[in-house]
Order: C-alpha cells, then structure tokens, then sequence
C-alpha cells in the first residue's frame, strides 16, 4: 500500500502561492539530525516507491496525528486504521487516547472499496488513513507490499482531493496480535473469523499511536497541484 504534517490558515490559494508552494515541493531538504523544517517545506515521495518521508522532515501541516499529539499535544483529528486484502478489508478508528475500536469489514475492492474507505473517514471525522503495509521479518518488503503500495497511490490522489492524508505503516505481526487480543477478551470463535481484519486494523493503528507515529509513511500524490491542495487544506484544518 502506500504515503503525508500540521497547518495554518490558508484561505485560497492565488496563483502566486500555488506557484510558491509547489517550487517548495522541489526542493528537498535532508537535515543530518531530526530538526524542526519550516513550514514551507517538503520531501516529496519517490514516485517509484510512492512513500514519503519520515516524521522528522515532513512540514507540520503534513505530520501524522500521532507525531503532532507526541510533539505539541495538539487536539488531533481521529485516525482510520486500514488493514487491505485481497477480498477484505479491515476499518478500525481511534485517536490514541484510548484504545482503538474495530469498526467493519469491507468485501470490496478497487474504486467502490477507495471511496468507501474515504467515505468512512470523514463520517468518523477522521483526517487521515493509516494503511497496513505488509513486510518480512526482517523488514524487507514482499510481493504483496507491491499490491497494498498500487492501491494506496489511487487512494492517495482521491485522499487529497477532500484534503485527507494517507499514511503506511509496518503491519509486520499485527495478525498474530489481533488474534491473541481477542482471545483475551473472550471473542467466540466464529466472531474471530468474521471480525479478524477489522482487528487487525486496530492494531495497526495500536502500533502507530504506540511508536508516536515515528514508523509511519506518508503518500503523496505525484501531481503538484494536489501536494499544494492537500497542504493547504490541512493547514486550515490545523488551525481549526
């Protein structure tokens, strides 16, 4: 799957601005220590890769919730937690204060699952999508990191559109967490087969408030005039 930091009050962006913001997209800033980046600056994801930059030199606009509360304590949006297969796909949302919740399996796919996924996001007043991806051991990535990376590039491009911002993060073991996690609590066998990927979901987002955020990716959408967009939209969102 796939790869996005805080705001300020933009109203619309003229075309001097857009100009401005986007040349700031093309110039890449790669600090020898984690340091504060000024606002108008941005590490823009290899389009090959489609991920993006680590918390540490994302503007704040575009930092992921978890790393804004670590930083500042800022009152956050919620965060939808994304866990992609091949037939379903778990939804879980939370906003690090207390344990995420699982909320539904999907048994969609291509565009009907993108947009039922946005859609979700902002009836649960969540302003970004943490998306599993999944990986070995040893880090490395895997076939199925390829597919889970193709559907969160398109998801990203309709993301930014409504000014949401989509983030990967390391799923590695989160299956197997899932499962344990249930058992604890006593949830039926059938009730684990029907509800394992909303779960997993859940912890998904467990390990990314957990890490602070620090293990997640974000996805930018290639075309400059949405990195600007989704931006400003965050900004205002921040300042909000």
């Amino acid at each position: 799957m796939a790869a996005a930091k805080p705001v300020e009050s933009l109203p619309l962006l003229r075309a001097g601005a857009e100009t401005a913001a986007a040349a700031a997209f093309r110039r890449v800033h790669l600090p020898p220590q984690p340091r504060r980046i000024r606002a108008g600056s941005i590490r823009a994801s290899p389009p090959s890769t489609s991920g993006g930059g680590s918390p540490d030199e994302l503007p704040a606009a575009l930092l992921p919730n978890a790393a804004r509360r670590r930083r500042r304590r800022d009152v956050c949006g919620f965060s939808l937690g994304v866990d992609l297969g091949e037939a379903r796909t778990g939804v879980a949302v939370g906003r690090g204060i207390t344990l995420p919740r699982p909320l539904t399996v999907l048994k969609l796919r291509g565009q009907k699952l993108e947009l039922m996924l946005l859609d979700m996001a902002q009836q649960q007043e969540a302003d970004e999508l943490i998306v599993g991806l999944p990986v070995s051991a040893d880090g490395s990535e895997t076939p199925q990191s390829n597919k889970v990376r193709s559907v969160v590039g398109r998801l990203a491009v309709q993301a930014a559109e409504r000014g949401l911002r989509v983030y990967l993060q390391d799923e590695h073991g989160t299956t197997i967490d899932a499962l344990e996690f249930m058992i604890s609590r006593g949830v039926k066998r059938f009730a684990r087969d029907v509800k394992s990927d909303a779960y997993s979901a859940m912890m998904i987002l467990e390990r990314y408030f957990s890490s602070s955020g620090q293990g997640a990716k974000i996805v930018l959408p290639k075309q400059q005039e949405l990195q600007c967009k989704l931006l400003a939209k965050s900004r205002q969102d921040a300042e909000v």
